[in-house]
């Protein structure tokens, strides 16, 4: 990825014949409150970017767009937002851009057609090459992370309050789905934009769209022999990101798995092997509502499951950052998450943006 050099607040040690100055030996000077704000995502409407300047301000490790028509200087704002970040550690910036229904930036990035056409109607490696193409449109515009693809099984409709995702799925066929999900997050990598896999361990079959419900899956060795093919294909193929969905598992979780150690520390982390960043779905949506949990309280849950990052949408204010960085600030003073997990996760967060602390400049 491309992004503006970086430097520290805090001038890193020097590296010696005893002291091998890294990003891990930096972070350990930083304060508890500085680290957790790089696990916090803030929402965005695209034509409305000061609304993040706050939270940029604070540390936020990302800045989430919404929006369907962005404006033509998106990249000029975005350079201008991300130049407010502290010590010069700029935020990612994310955005869905799926094809066909979900598109945020279009009239910038182009219009294309849904997964579940492209795999109709495309052969696999013009898939790779539509991705590398909205990659670098993407990238040209600011933007350096894409909440793409889906790599979920589904036949139905939608995405509608019944169905997480109708087209947006590539195939109810595991071996389709992973064939062309695969190939659009290798080219969206060849352009320098981190793809992030969704929504682990599969949704394609849930009972509702966790957006506005509680929702789950079929049970875990269901999910086993279709659902979860195309996650651990990505995790072989070595993709850098994973977001974790908001469905209850039977057989693995009692919740959402976004908030459930079982579904990722254990079963994406441990049993599959993946050790890249792990970004949860929305902490705001109405599966982890009805929970009983808010977004700040489902933050510390989630990281202390495993996440890296932590999402949530515009029905949760921008200014909420800093009841997120409270919480998680406290959660870690009292032991909820251990100190060692915060920082697994900073530095995962780190690397996924190439940051090196010590050198005062991104790759």
């Amino acid at each position: 990825m491309s992004h503006e050099g970086t430097s520290t607040t805090s001038s890193p040690p020097p590296a010696t014949s005893t002291t091998t100055c890294s990003n891990a030996s930096v972070l350990a000077s930083w304060p508890i409150a500085r680290r957790v704000a790089q696990l916090v995502v803030v929402p965005a409407e695209e034509t409305t970017l000061t609304s993040a300047l706050p939270a940029v301000r604070q540390g936020a490790g990302g800045v989430i767009l919404f929006g369907s028509s962005a404006p033509p200087d998106l990249a000029q704002q975005l350079a201008a937002l991300k130049a407010q970040a502290p010590g010069g550690v700029a935020p990612m910036v994310m955005t869905d851009e799926e094809g066909g229904q979900v598109q945020r930036m279009a009239n910038l990035v182009g219009s294309f057609s849904s997964p579940r056409a492209m795999a109709t109607n495309l052969r696999p490696d013009a898939v790779r090459e539509l991705g590398r193409t909205a990659g670098h449109q993407l990238l040209a515009n600011g933007v350096d992370v894409d909440l793409a693809p889906v790599l979920d099984l589904a036949s139905g409709p939608g995405p509608d309050a019944r169905h997480t995702d109708g087209p947006r799925s590539f195939s109810p066929d595991a071996a389709v789905a992973t064939t062309y999900g695969l190939g659009f997050a290798q080219g969206l990598l060849a352009a320098g934009v981190l793809p992030v896999v969704k929504h682990f361990p599969g949704e394609g079959q849930a009972t509702a769209n966790t957006d506005d419900a509680p929702a789950a899956t079929p049970a875990l060795p269901a999910l086993e022999s279709a659902d979860l093919v195309p996650f651990e294909e990505a995790v072989h193929a070595q993709l850098p990101a994973v977001m974790v969905g908001n469905a209850t598992i039977p057989g693995l979780t009692a919740g959402p798995a976004s908030l459930s150690p079982a579904a990722t520390s254990d079963l994406l982390g441990r049993q599959l092997g993946f050790g890249g960043l792990v970004v949860t779905d929305s902490l705001s949506a109405g599966a982890v509502r009805s929970t009983g949990l808010d977004v700040p309280h489902a933050a510390v849950r989630a990281v202390a499951a495993g996440a890296d990052m932590v999402l949530y949408d515009l029905s949760a204010a921008p200014a909420d950052i800093a009841q997120v960085v409270s919480q998680l600030a406290a959660a870690v003073g009292d032991g909820t998450i251990p100190l060692s997990r915060l920082d697994d996760a900073v530095g995962r967060v780190l690397t996924a943006k190439r940051v090196h602390l010590c050198q005062g400049a991104h790759e």
